[in-house]
């Protein structure tokens, strides 16, 4: 958990969009960065996972840090286009790097453990670490703005960056957990037969692995994304983890609603603040509700839906209403915050599901592939996101977003795959 809170402990999270803005940058081009971002992140998802699956999960971590830190280095040392984009690029690369990674290493290393039940909750405390990190990051950049403007800022997201780097040397190094029964229960599920032989290979002498690395990357990478395609539950829970992520690509306009509708810039960071103290609660609370059925999970995401289409309008209206811009921005804001909260909690949920309907050896893989698909989702909604501000304000285009929740609503008592229920074995 510590890993996860230093990481997002950075003050440019609450602020970047504005540094945009006031570098001279438009939405267009801000949303541009946002698809260097997605696409560096798209290209490189799910060949990382494989490298997960193949070396060390713990050094891809500590190289994520170190690509990490550069990234907001050159935010800092060059604030142009260019500089912002090789920044995102490089960024990018280390959330490719970290994601699946990360959620890969801490199933493994509970499953040496006997203890995968607790993974949702334990999920969810590391994701409230970090939601509870990005708040006081956020809460942070007001001073550090009013004392030293964007380069205090940036030079502390830098040396953050660097410490979050240092403590992924300090991570479990698990061996990778493949469940006993997966190559009874694969046959059984109709799955390609690499995915078996793969499944099988797993026990196979480490030596021999070892001495064909890049062979075993390719099925590694074969393997999961067979696993991905073939296994419905594993599709299912792709599917509904890649949609509840990359719907999530709105918070990048928190800040520049909370700037339309009239918040003077040391004010943001507040505002932003409390959608992620909803995404916080979202993350503590995913203990509780990772029983949750597919009927239930509809109910609580169409809420949010709504919720968060109401709050963004709201918002809209302080634009016009000066005398009242705060009150208006807290309510919206506030309602934004509720709404993020349940479709994130949704989210670990979904996730974790779906890591208890992996079967095969390339967790890291299938987790990508997951990825994969919220990054495309992402650079959906800035491709939408750059067209539409053309002619609509923020607050619409939000509103717009909030209304896509509804679909995702109505499919996952579909999508979301069935709890597992552990059974004592009596042998």
């Amino acid at each position: 958990m510590l890993f996860a809170g230093i990481g997002d402990l950075i003050p440019l999270y609450a602020l970047y969009s504005l540094l945009f803005a006031d570098h001279g940058l438009g939405t267009g081009q801000i949303s541009a960065l946002f698809a260097i971002w997605s696409t560096t992140a798209f290209l490189l998802e799910v060949p990382s996972g494989a490298w997960a699956d193949t070396v060390s999960r713990r050094a891809l971590l500590v190289f994520s840090g170190v690509l990490l830190t550069a990234g907001f280095a050159m935010w800092t040392l060059l604030p142009t286009f260019l500089g912002f984009a090789l920044g995102f690029v490089l960024w990018g690369a280390a959330g490719a790097l970290k994601s699946g990674t990360f959620e890969a290493l801490l199933y493994d290393d509970l499953a040496a453990r006997g203890e995968q039940a607790s993974y949702a909750r334990i999920l969810g405390y590391t994701r409230a670490a970090s939601e509870t990190a990005i708040v006081v990051g956020i809460v942070g950049a007001t001073p550090l703005y009013l004392w030293g403007g964007y380069a205090l800022i940036g030079w502390a997201s830098v040396g953050f960056a660097a410490l979050h780097t240092v403590i992924a040397l300090s991570l479990p190094s698990a061996p990778k957990a493949v469940s006993a029964n997966a190559v009874d229960e694969l046959e059984e599920e109709d799955a390609p037969d690499s995915l078996v032989a793969v499944v099988q290979s797993a026990e196979r002498d480490e030596s021999t692995i070892a001495a064909r690395p890049f062979v075993r990357y390719l099925s590694m990478l074969k393997t999961g994304v067979g696993e991905s395609i073939r296994i419905s539950a594993v599709r299912n829970g792709v599917l509904l983890g890649a949609l509840l992520f990359g719907i999530t690509a709105f918070d990048e306009y928190f800040a520049l609603l909370a700037e339309e509708a009239g918040a003077a810039t040391a004010v943001v960071p507040l505002l932003v603040g409390v959608t992620v103290l909803g995404s916080l609660t979202g993350s503590v609370l995913a203990g509780r509700t990772e029983g949750m059925s597919g009927r239930a999970m509809a109910i609580a995401v169409g809420i949010g839906g709504v919720l968060f289409l109401g709050g963004a309008l709201v918002a809209g209206l302080a634009e016009h209403r000066p005398s009242a811009v705060y009150v208006l921005t807290g309510l919206g804001f506030t309602a934004i915050g509720i709404s993020y909260g349940i479709v994130y909690n949704a989210g670990v949920v979904a996730g974790a599901r779906l890591q208890d309907a992996i079967e095969g050896p390339a967790r890291a893989t299938v987790t990508s592939v997951s990825g994969l698909l919220g990054e495309v989702v992402s650079l959906a909604v800035f491709a939408f996101a750059a067209v539409v501000t053309t002619w609509w304000s923020m607050s619409v285009l939000l509103a717009i977003l909030g209304a896509c929740i509804l679909p995702i609503a109505v499919l996952a008592p579909m999508w979301l795959p069935a709890k597992v229920v552990e059974q004592v074995d009596s042998t």
